[in-house]
């Protein structure tokens, strides 16, 4: 039986393949929970037409993460938090943080865009990695200072 899938299916096939699988399978398996369509003129029309509309939806974002990469080109944040004497902040420095930073230059990201290993503890420069998309990502540079007290 042919079939057209409606979602990728690991080890069969992405979104718009047309594929050959036994009755059964599409049946009782692919066709009940909606990861296929049985290879009708109209439904291979449909899914293609919903493929047509996830691309220009996904080149829309890609247009706004390049734009928005070109606000973020040779940004740099200093951030000022109270520090022990042994150089160690107190507390630390997180996504939300930096998110919060930007946010206040006027550049929207989402903290779950920054990709930060590990919340930053000393003072130093760090190098920040921002994956706006799949295909666009743009670095920053974070530099941590004592702040001072008078």
């Amino acid at each position: 039986m042919k079939v057209i899938l409606a979602k990728d299916v690991e080890g069969w096939g992405t979104i718009g393949d047309i594929i050959e699988v036994k009755r059964g399978f599409a049946r009782n398996y692919l066709i009940p929970k909606g990861l296929a369509y049985e290879a009708t003129e109209n439904n291979i029309k449909m899914v293609r037409e919903v493929l047509k509309q996830k691309s220009r939806k996904l080149e829309r974002e890609k247009q706004k993460a390049v734009e928005t990469a070109k606000q973020l080109e040779g940004v740099e944040l200093e951030i000022k938090r109270p520090v022990g004497t042994t150089g160690k902040l107190y507390g630390s420095i997180t996504t939300s943080d930096i998110a919060e930073m930007l946010k206040e230059k006027g550049i929207e990201v989402d903290k779950r865009k920054i990709m930060l290993r590990s919340p930053i503890r000393n003072i130093g420069s760090y190098t920040i990695t921002i994956r706006l998309h799949p295909e666009v990502s743009q670095t920053i540079r974070v530099h941590v200072v004592p702040e001072k007290v008078e």
